[in-house]
């Protein structure tokens, strides 16, 4: 990728106060996140559904932390950062590609999420954020939350580096942010709710191939300052392999030995694949269908 924009300044470093996570309300929610946590179907965007059902049907509608929307300023808390500095300037410089490219989309509608940098544990207006729940957004706090090692395993254990993969991650949760302001969580949670086991999982599918496309819209209008692409030969390919690399059937395979489609929550690696694509290839946001 070939990335010279601006920084965003929309994130928090928490970085520096690892094993804050399982304090305050977390605990609570910490007994349902405890499937997705052994699953690892969390991977790319956690069940971002299930965390919004645990925090409106255990805590009435209210979420465990109080607040409105996403804050717009850096925030460092005492301790030292553990952040490694390529990295934190690669992540903003995708987030803030990605709000330039809402910003146009939405018809300067788009507020920006926040993203939160932690390492290993912290914790978030849905509750407990632990590594392994994988990058996620939380819809309580308008906010994602990222432990930068996830792309560490996302090359190594599941073989697919690159830094286009990296920023499918970024763009991919910002794609949850954008479902969230458009109404569309709160419609699938509906729909949820009046729904059984299969069905429900069915509906989270369609939120996370939506997300998909909504990154590869993202990647097909993002531009450099002097109007050049951000793309780079090859990009695509590495979006490819990190897709196919995050679907249920591919992880159903390595880790049970077996596929369950009724139990998928996020797609097959085709579908993620055909999702990504879809959005790389139009660039319009209309395509990405829930």
């Amino acid at each position: 990728m070939r990335l010279d924009g601006p920084e965003s300044g929309n994130f928090q470093d928490d970085t520096g106060r690892s094993g804050m996570g399982l304090g305050g309300g977390g605990g609570n929610m910490l007994g349902c996140l405890l499937p997705l946590v052994a699953s690892r179907f969390g991977i790319v965007g956690v069940v971002v559904l299930l965390l919004g059902y645990c925090a409106f049907n255990q805590f009435g509608g209210g979420g465990l932390i109080s607040g409105g929307g996403p804050a717009t300023s850096q925030s460092t808390p005492a301790g030292q950062s553990t952040l490694d500095p390529a990295t934190k300037k690669f992540t903003l410089q995708v987030l803030g590609s990605t709000e330039q490219v809402w910003g146009q989309q939405l018809g300067g509608r788009y507020q920006p999420t926040t993203l939160v940098f932690y390492n290993r544990a912290d914790q978030s207006g849905c509750g407990a954020a632990q590594s392994a729940m994988g990058p996620f957004y939380c819809p309580t706090d308008k906010k994602i939350y990222l432990d930068t090692e996830f792309f560490n395993e996302l090359s190594q254990r599941f073989q697919a580096p690159g830094d286009f993969a990296m920023a499918y991650v970024v763009a991919h949760e910002v794609g949850h942010h954008v479902q969230d302001m458009m109404g569309t969580l709160d419609q699938a949670h509906n729909a949820q709710a009046s729904s059984g086991e299969s069905q429900g999982n069915a509906i989270q599918v369609a939120v996370e191939l939506q997300a998909d496309c909504y990154a590869g819209v993202w990647a097909a209008n993002a531009k450099n300052p002097d109007g050049s692409s951000v793309l780079s030969p090859g990009d695509t390919q590495e979006g490819m392999r990190a897709a196919e690399a995050i679907g249920d059937d591919t992880l159903q395979k390595q880790t049970q030995g077996r596929v369950v489609p009724e139990s998928f929550t996020h797609g097959s690696s085709a579908q993620r694949m055909e999702a990504l694509q879809r959005g790389l290839k139009s660039g319009d946001p209309k395509v990405c269908t829930f």
